[in-house]
């Protein structure tokens, strides 16, 4: 399959979906003008590796910040690996917050108590 790889601006966050390396990871800001349309390739390509996923999807968000928009949009994508975990396969969600930072602490754990994937919420 081939990555999804969006370079990050002051608005967007970086996106990288490669299977091939390992990586599975979105960073950065997150203030699209319309959320709905710079996700939509990422839950695409999620529902398209659904189909042919390697055997441990170790998926990264490590935002500095996000909109309310984009809160919904992480939620789809939560759902879409939380669909991976019931045909069986092994995915770990990690949720990377500046230590200071106690709203993205906050979110990351809100997030957690919302999913069954194994998610780990880690300061640094």
């Amino acid at each position: 399959m081939e990555a999804l790889d969006i370079q990050g601006t002051n608005d967007t966050p970086k996106v990288i979906l490669d299977p091939d390396n390992n990586i599975f990871e979105i960073s950065g800001r997150s203030l699209p003008e319309d959320v709905v349309s710079f996700y939509r390739p990422v839950i695409d390509w999620l529902e398209e590796y659904k189909s042919n996923p390697i055997d441990h999807t170790e998926f990264v968000f490590r935002f500095i910040y996000f909109n309310t928009a984009t809160s919904k949009l992480i939620q789809d994508i939560i759902i879409k690996l939380e669909e991976l975990c019931e045909i069986g396969k092994d995915v770990q969600i990690l949720w990377f917050y500046e230590e200071d930072d106690e709203d993205m602490l906050d979110v990351g754990e809100e997030f957690m108590e919302n999913t069954t994937v194994p998610f780990e919420v880690i300061g640094y």
